[in-house]
């Protein structure tokens, strides 16, 4: 398991954002402690079946990981260190909300070993961030990009989101204006999906707002390319852009692309911890249980904490390899396919291959197969023709 990533899943946020499916819980504050002392007895436990010195990468997600104190996730870091050992200087990233930070908090994060935060800003207006639920507002998200900054954090990502109901061309422009005029190192970029039974789906559903609009999304995210780009940001990824560093090559991963995220495109080991986390093995897909106060109970008694495990069969290897490296804006190269495959990938997908390129979805030359700008637009149809 050379060059695996570990993802820890903290299962906690302060509310509920409207749009939200993801495995979070508002209102589990009494938790907090057992869960992270349960977290780290998983983590030690997990050291006994993976071996020493195959991670490179920590990201610690949510839920939003910075209602638990700071000093609980500098623990839970501290652990991977000791049990898992993940080298000093490796990537490790922290989600946060900005309503759930400040400069002493993330001093101590900076201190403990964090060297990389996403911060879950999605908006700079307050109807869009009232539509999406979200506790924040514009000047904490500012203060706490600034604290990041006092702090001694280096690598920082913004997450926004486009595709809102309702929402112009020329307030996505803003956003983005004001996220580029903060500089920060990475930009995360998502389009709105309603998410079934969420509140935002549901108010959608009975006409009180209205669908987003595809059409208006697309050319949202054509602006993000065009003013990001001119801007010297790289996009490495189709919802993924970072700045570029002295001596990066063009065309080349940017350095300060996200390197744990890079695991799961190139479809690499992950281990998932925590409960509602997905880890893979490299021979199989599984999921820890999602309630965490079952979690909890499970890891005390020393019992088995997952949902569910699913072997991945060689041709779903290959299926999912070319699903997620599609991603890239590198694609997926010939080599890497035929090295850990051990066949050409016009052998296994000529057919796929033949009509995305005449679509004008897919490029192919003799280093890989890769998306055109067009084939980015429209990556699920992409993505579903390597479905077999």
């Amino acid at each position: 398991m050379s060059g695996a990533g570990i993802y820890l899943h903290i299962p906690f946020c302060r509310a509920k954002c409207l749009y939200c499916d993801f495995c979070s819980y508002p209102g589990y504050e009494a938790l907090y402690a057992p869960y992270a002392d349960a977290l780290i007895q998983q983590i030690h436990h997990a050291s006994a079946a993976q071996g020493d010195g195959a991670f490179d990468t920590l990201y610690v997600g949510g839920g939003t990981p910075t209602v638990l104190p700071s000093e609980r996730l500098v623990a839970l870091l501290a652990a991977c260190r000791r049990a898992l050992s993940l080298p000093q200087g490796a990537e490790a990233t922290v989600e946060a909300n900005p309503g759930t930070v400040t400069r002493a908090s993330l001093q101590e994060l900076a201190r403990g070993g964090y060297n990389r935060l996403s911060l879950g800003v999605q908006s700079f207006h307050a109807d869009e961030l009232a539509l999406l639920g979200r506790i924040h507002d514009r000047q904490a998200a500012l203060d706490a990009l600034a604290d990041a900054r006092a702090a001694g954090l280096r690598n920082i990502s913004l997450d926004l989101m486009f595709g809102l109901p309702r929402q112009t061309l020329a307030r996505w422009r803003a956003n983005l204006e004001q996220a580029l005029a903060l500089a920060p190192e990475h930009i995360s970029l998502y389009a709105l999906t309603l998410e079934e039974h969420t509140p935002l789906a549901v108010q959608v559903a009975q006409g009180a707002l209205p669908a987003p609009d595809d059409d208006l999304a697309a050319d949202m995210y054509e602006l993000a390319q065009e003013l990001l780009a001119a801007a010297g940001y790289e996009q490495y990824e189709i919802s993924n852009w970072a700045r570029g560093a002295p001596g990066d090559r063009p065309g080349a991963l940017p350095t300060l692309a996200c390197r744990h995220n890079l695991h799961y495109w190139r479809n690499e080991p992950y281990l998932g911890l925590g409960a509602g986390a997905h880890g893979y093995d490299g021979l199989r897909r599984y999921a820890q249980i999602a309630d965490p106060v079952a979690y909890v109970r499970r890891v005390a008694a020393g019992e088995n904490t997952l949902a569910s495990s699913e072997p991945v069969t060689r041709a779903q290897a290959m299926d999912e390899t070319m699903m997620l490296g599609l991603r890239l804006s590198q694609g997926v190269t010939r080599a890497g396919f035929r090295q850990r495959f051990g066949v050409e990938i016009e052998a296994e997908y000529a057919e796929a291959l033949a009509e995305l390129a005449g679509t004008g979805l897919l490029a192919s030359d003799a280093e890989g197969i890769r998306l055109t700008p067009r084939g980015r637009l429209l990556g699920n149809r992409v993505f579903a023709a390597f479905l077999r």
